[in-house]
């Protein structure tokens, strides 16, 4: 088992690359993490990283075809850094990203903490600390060169495959009385329209936002007020290139974009 000096290291190196836009095959056999324990552990050492106050939490793979695309079972929880995230409209860079690709997502914003406890959260009390729901774009990539080999703990390692990402105005809509599950955002890219689907996202994007909650506090974390969760893609992820303009209309619930350069 790696020691908290080759997680540190291992945190050390994954943040390097992320800031330099390169690449690694896998991280040194001393510090590379065994299970997804040790895949948390070393990415917490990347949120000491950052200057700011942690921003929120993705997930990854809540679909099937966003397990298919990084190549694990399930989903993974990891931190937006507060330097990742683009204004709505805004102009994301491709320097450095191997993925390319761009998702269309549901995010939530806490109104209050999750209180820490032993046992887990229900969907209802983890909705009922929730304060806003937004529009959202998220821009994954990896720091490893075969994200697909990489396997579950280095990609949890790896901030769960956390790059840039733009958070929507609050809706105005009563989000909570919409059907989620039936909601179906039109994504426009190059002149073409895609459907995406909330059921997608874990069957609910309500039921991943209460993964979310009970995958940290099995770590001992929990939600903070005013953090954001972005629930993970309801459309397979769509590929990009600079030049393009990444629109999602999430209906009543409101409208984000991103220009990618």
């Amino acid at each position: 088992m790696p020691d908290n000096n080759q997680i540190a290291a291992a945190s050390n190196v994954l943040s390097e690359h992320w800031r330099a836009g390169t690449k690694l095959g896998a991280l040194d056999s001393a510090m590379r993490p065994r299970d997804r324990a040790e895949g948390y552990a070393v990415q917490a050492g990347l949120e000491k990283t950052s200057r700011e106050k942690l921003f929120g939490w993705k997930i990854a793979a809540t679909s099937e075809a966003g397990q298919k695309h990084i190549n694990v079972a399930g989903p993974l929880a990891g931190r937006i850094l507060a330097e990742t995230v683009i204004a709505d409209g805004g102009t994301a860079s491709m320097k450095g990203i191997e993925m390319r690709v761009a998702e269309p997502e549901f995010a939530f914003r806490m109104a209050r903490d999750l209180a820490p406890r032993a046992t887990p959260y229900s969907v209802r009390e983890v909705l009922e600390a929730a304060g806003t729901l937004h529009p959202a774009i998220e821009i994954p990539d990896s720091r490893f060169t075969d994200f697909t080999s990489a396997g579950e703990a280095q990609l949890i390692a790896d901030n769960a495959c956390a790059h840039l990402f733009v958070l929507g105005p609050a809706t105005s809509a009563d989000w909570r009385a919409i059907d989620l599950v039936e909601h179906r955002p039109t994504i426009t890219l190059r002149g073409e329209r895609y459907i995406g689907h909330g059921k997608n996202v874990l069957g609910d994007p309500r039921v991943a936002l209460a993964w979310c909650a009970n995958e940290l506090r099995a770590l001992g974390l929990t939600l903070r007020a005013g953090e954001v969760v972005t629930t993970g893609t309801c459309h397979p992820p769509l590929p990009i290139a600079a030049g393009d303009v990444f629109a999602a209309d999430f209906g009543a619930i409101g409208k984000v974009s991103v220009r990618f350069a």
